[in-house]
Formats: C-alpha cells, structure tokens, sequence
C-alpha cells in the first residue's frame, strides 16, 4: 500500500511507521504545511519523499492520511476532493469527529464512502515527528466512527491495519464520541493549561513553581502539549466541551462552599467517591492521553 501523509507530527509520522512496521504500507510520500517537516519525515525514515503539495502528496495513493491540527483538516479534504485517486481510501487521526465528519461530507461528495474517520488514542510528552514511535499504539485505543455509507471493505482494511500495529479498535457514533472526549481528554487538557497559565501569572508565580512536585507535574504533564493542536481540538468540540466545563464549574463551585464552610464531612464524601473510582480504573488499555 502506497500512504499519503499529510501532516509530519507526532501521531502522523508515528502511523507511518507503525503501518510500515507490521507490513501494511510499503511506500510513504509525506507533506507538511511547513516543508522542513516533511523533509525530516524523510531525513528519519519516517517518509520516503517530501512531496511539494497535496496532489503531489496523493498522486498514486492508495491510502491519505490526514494528520494535521483538526483546524486544517478542511482545507485539505477541499483538495483531496481534487487531487486524490478515485480509489484511494481516506482517513485521519484527529481526536474530534462531529465537525469533521460534516466537512468531509460536504467536500468529498461521492468519494465521502471511501472515508474512515478514526481517533487513535495515544500520545506523547513531546509533540514533533522527532518523537514518532512505530510501538506508540501497541496497547490502545482507535476509535472509528463510521457512517451510515461508509464502504464497509474500506471500514474493515483501515481497522485491519490498526490492528495488525498492535491497537484495539472500537466503533462508535461520531456524537458519542465527542462526548465522551470531551469529559476525559479535552476537559483535562483545558484544565492543565490553565491551571499552569493560572500560577504563571501570579507575582511569585515562578518560584511556586520551583517548588512543586509529583502531584503538580502528573496533573498538568499534558499543558506541555502542542497548544496550536489543542487550541483547533477545543473549538471544535466547543459545545460538548462547554457542557462539561459547565459541570466542572458546579463542582468547583460546591468544593469553594465546603472549603469555606470547613464542610469535612462534604468534602470527605466527595473525596472518598472520587478516590474509589479512580482506583478501580485499570487503565489496561490506551491508558496514554490522546494526541499530545
């Protein structure tokens, strides 16, 4: 299989190699919006070309990936409607579907059926294509969500291939999708950066942060992820994301009335169901956050 990457980041140049790895992909031509990428996708190994442009990227394709920020993922499914082989299969890693689903629709046209939207849930502390890993989805999540026409063939060799990398595949409605990301990846990633945001900006805020420790760096480990990415993920999942800050607020504001109460006992309640949740979770798989 020939592979069109379009988008040299992390999660785009790590399905590249861990396609290529199990024997899925023999050929990679890579494009990045920024050329230097997609000419150290080749420099390591990751690509075989640096392709010019989008048609350059595609010509002769039998699969397109889209690996990019989520926010530039319309203007490249307006050229794929263009430029990509008839046949080519079309997928993507991004980590919200509503939106993207519709402007896939709308762009593609009959070519809309050889589209597989997916959600690989892995990640890693560094963004950059410098950090790709062929082993980055061995033991995760990918989440596909298929319409109604989705071209069932096409369905099953996208999963086939996750698979044959080392992920568990798990089919849902695009809706549910977002919903669910919205409360256990999105919501998270918007917390940590403004939890570091919130303490940078105090007078003494950097020697606070001289002093903290495992707790503060596990909690906001993920505010040291790609902001331009994470800053296209929240807008396009801003209304269930907006429901979900909506009820962390009402939480909060519950926790401020106990804190100057000095409620123990509600406090001590909500911390012992919140801890006994927590440890009940294994996290077996794609126990890595998404995307980073």
């Amino acid at each position: 299989m020939k592979l069109a990457l379009l988008g040299c980041g992390l999660l785009g140049g790590s399905l590249a190699a861990a396609w290529r790895r199990c024997g899925c992909v023999s050929q990679v031509s890579g494009f990045d919006l920024d050329p230097a990428r997609a000419e150290r996708a080749v420099a390591l190994g990751v690509a075989d070309r640096a392709a010019t442009s989008v048609a350059d990227a595609v010509a002769g394709a039998d699969c397109i990936v889209l690996a990019t920020p989520v926010g530039a993922m319309a203007s490249l499914l307006g050229e794929l409607a263009r430029h990509a082989p008839a046949q080519a299969i079309i997928t993507d890693v991004g980590s919200t579907k509503v939106a993207l689903i519709a402007g896939a629709r709308r762009a593609l046209g009959d070519t809309f059926a050889r589209f597989v939207p997916t959600h690989p849930i892995a990640g890693g502390a560094l963004p950059g294509i410098e950090h790709a890993s062929a082993a980055l989805f061995e033991g995760h999540w990918v989440i596909t969500t298929p319409e109604a026409g989705t071209n069932a063939a096409v369905l099953q060799r996208v999963e086939a291939n996750w698979i044959a990398c080392g992920a568990s595949v798990e089919r849902m409605q695009a809706q549910e999708h977002d919903r669910i990301f919205a409360a256990i990846s999105h919501l998270p990633h918007l917390l940590a950066f403004a939890l570091v945001h919130q303490i940078a900006s105090q007078p003494d805020g950097a020697r606070k942060l001289r002093f903290a420790g495992a707790g503060f760096r596990d909690f906001t480990r993920i505010a040291a992820s790609d902001p331009t990415m994470w800053r296209d993920i929240v807008l396009d999942n801003r209304v269930a994301l907006g429901q979900q800050l909506a009820e962390y607020r009402s939480q909060l504001e519950s926790l401020q009335v106990a804190v100057a109460a000095g409620d123990a006992g509600a406090l001590q309640r909500l911390f012992e169901r919140a801890s006994a949740v927590r440890r009940a979770q294994s996290f077996d798989v794609g126990a890595q956050e998404e995307g980073e």
